[in-house]
C-alpha cells in the first residue's frame, strides 16, 4: 500500500475512484440532518429517571424519556465521513469537501427562505396545509441558521485537523483513537459554537451547559458505535484507491482549496 506525503514538486493530483462518491455522501447526510432531522422531536423510554432534558415550560428537568432531535442521529455520520476522508485522502482533499458542504448549507438556507417568501397561489386549496407546514419545518430563524453553518464549519475543520495530526503522531496505528478523539474535539467545538450563538439569552447558562454536555456525549457515542463500520470502509478505500495519506507537509489553513 502506497504512502504519500505532500510534495510541491509532485505532478498533478491523481484520480481517485471513490473520492467524489464519498464527497456526495457527506453533503447529502449533512443537508438531510440539517433540513429533515430537526423537524421531528423523538423520545425513547429508558425506564428510569436519569436523563436530563429541557423545554420552554419546564426548563431543565429529568425524565425517563430520552428526548432528542432526529437530526442528532444522522449529523454525527458527517463526522464519520470526515474521518474517512482525512484518513484515506488527507486533510487538503477533506478541506474541499467541507467547503462543498458549507456552500450547500448556504444555498439550502437561501432556497428555503425564497420558497417561504414567494406568494402562494390563493386558488390552490392544498396550499392551506402545505404553506404553513413548509414554513414550520424550514423556517428556522437566521440566528439558528448562522449558528448551524458556522458550528459545522469550525467543528469539521477541527475534526479533520486533529485526525490528520494524530495520524502522524500514532504513525498510522490505532485508528480508533483518531476517529473517536477527533470527533470528541470536533463535536465539542461544534456544540460550543452552535448553542451559545443560537440560544444565548433564551436559555440560562446552566441549561445550555447541560444540553451541550448531553448532545456532545450522544454524538461521540454514535462515533464509538460506528467504529467497526469506519474500520471496514477505511480498509476498503485504502485498498481500492491504493492510498494511505499522511499530512506531513500540509498547509492546514482552512482558507484554501489547494490539494
Amino acid at each position: 500500500m502506497k504512502t504519500t506525503t505532500v510534495d510541491h514538486l509532485a505532478p498533478a493530483p491523481r484520480y481517485y475512484k471513490y473520492y467524489d462518491l464519498v464527497m456526495v455522501a457527506f453533503v447529502v447526510v449533512l443537508l438531510c440532518s440539517n433540513l429533515i432531522g430537526p423537524g421531528k422531536s423523538c423520545a425513547i423510554d429508558l425506564g428510569a429517571k436519569i436523563v436530563p432534558a429541557w423545554n420552554a415550560d419546564k426548563g431543565l428537568f429529568f425524565t425517563s424519556l430520552l428526548i432528542f432531535g432526529a437530526g442528532n442521529i444522522f449529523f454525527p455520520i458527517s463526522y464519520i465521513f470526515g474521518d474517512i476522508l482525512t484518513e484515506v485522502y488527507g486533510y487538503a482533499r477533506t478541506r474541499k469537501v467541507i467547503w462543498a458542504g458549507f456552500g450547500a448549507m448556504i444555498f439550502a438556507a437561501i432556497m428555503a427562505r425564497v420558497v417561504i417568501a414567494l406568494p402562494a397561489n390563493p386558488h390552490e386549496p392544498w396550499n392551506e396545509k402545505f404553506v404553513p407546514a413548509v414554513a414550520l419545518v424550514f423556517g428556522s430563524t437566521w440566528r439558528i441558521v448562522v449558528a448551524s453553518m458556522f458550528a459545522f464549519w469550525a467543528g469539521d475543520f477541527a475534526n479533520s485537523y486533529v485526525m490528520a495530526k494524530m495520524k502522524i503522531l500514532t504513525k498510522g496505528r490505532h485508528l480508533w483513537t483518531r476517529t473517536i478523539g477527533s470527533t470528541a474535539i470536533g463535536q465539542l467545538v461544534d456544540s460550543a459554537i452552535f448553542y451559545p450563538v443560537a440560544f444565548w439569552g433564551t436559555w440560562t447558562p446552566d441549561t445550555m451547559l447541560a444540553i451541550i454536555a448531553f448532545n456532545w456525549g450522544f454524538k461521540v457515542s454514535v462515533e464509538v458505535i460506528f467504529t467497526p463500520l469506519t474500520y471496514a470502509i477505511v480498509g476498503f478505500l485504502k485498498r481500492a484507491e491504493n492510498e494511505d495519506y499522511y499530512d506531513v507537509n500540509t498547509n492546514f489553513t482552512p482558507f484554501s482549496l489547494k490539494e
